[in-house]
């Protein structure tokens, strides 16, 4: 039985004063043991969250990395400064990263690579824009971002990364894929996971990330290859962001 994970993504939201304040609400939020919950914050609210989560049960992760553990790389973020602020999760490649900043397939599996080396857990964000949608390259699309996203990550290590299908034209639209389009791709990405890395890989959690809320979290989440959610606006107030956390499955 793979653990569900609910991760947050916080974006370029909450000043750290503002998220240290959202995470003592976050510590009420009562814990549930067949689940893991994350959030993923701004890199100068890091230290205070980690701090205040502490022994909460919830994780923290950080949105990007460079994969340098130093060096001169003006205005850059390295694992592990990351985990020294109490990070254990690091997200590579989301769909923002990929689009406004161009991040390739390559630059994006050095970072996977360096998290792991670092000991935190990678989430690989994989998945199609709209054009690609509609021309039918979802399965190509993603199978190449999984294959060059992963190149550096061996059978032994597969199990310490998660993989985040988001469709780009669901992501901060409104729109999304529906759970039954949502769990064809899950099935699919992990039919390329076991093509590539045979029974080792059965462990991997895949989560869906694009529009997730607490209307749509039950149904999600009863999809049988739907291993958790990456949500976005939804994490931002605590209200939804706790009923994301309680799901049920239908």
């Amino acid at each position: 039985m793979i653990k569900p994970l609910i991760a947050g993504n916080w974006k370029m939201y909450k000043t750290p004063s503002e998220a240290e304040l959202f995470a003592l609400e976050l510590k009420k939020i009562p814990q549930q043991n067949d689940r893991d919950v994350l959030v993923c914050v701004p890199f100068p609210a890091l230290v205070g969250v980690s701090r205040i989560l502490k022994d909460s049960g919830i994780f923290v992760g950080a949105q990007n990395v460079y994969p340098a553990k130093e060096g001169a790389f003006t205005g850059e973020v390295s694992p592990l400064m990351i985990k020294d602020a109490g990070a254990s999760f690091v997200i590579c490649g989301h769909s923002e990263r990929r689009q406004i900043f161009e991040e390739t397939d390559q630059f994006i599996s050095e970072k996977v690579k360096i998290v792991v080396d670092c000991g935190m857990t990678p989430i690989l964000c994989v998945g199609e824009t709209l054009q690609q949608n509609e021309e039918g390259k979802t399965f190509s699309v993603v199978e190449s971002q999984l294959k060059i996203g992963l190149q550096h990550i061996s059978s032994s290590l597969i199990n310490n990364v998660v993989i985040a299908y988001e469709p780009v034209w669901a992501i901060g639209t409104g729109k999304n894929a529906s759970p039954q389009q949502a769990q064809q791709v899950h099935l699919f990405i992990k039919r390329v996971l076991e093509k590539i890395y045979g029974g080792s890989s059965t462990m991997v959690r895949v989560l869906y990330g694009g529009s997730v809320k607490p209307e749509n979290i039950d149904e999600l989440m009863s999809q049988p290859d739907i291993n958790g959610v990456l949500v976005g606006g939804a994490s931002l107030k605590i209200e939804s962001f706790s009923r994301i956390v309680s799901f049920k499955k239908n």
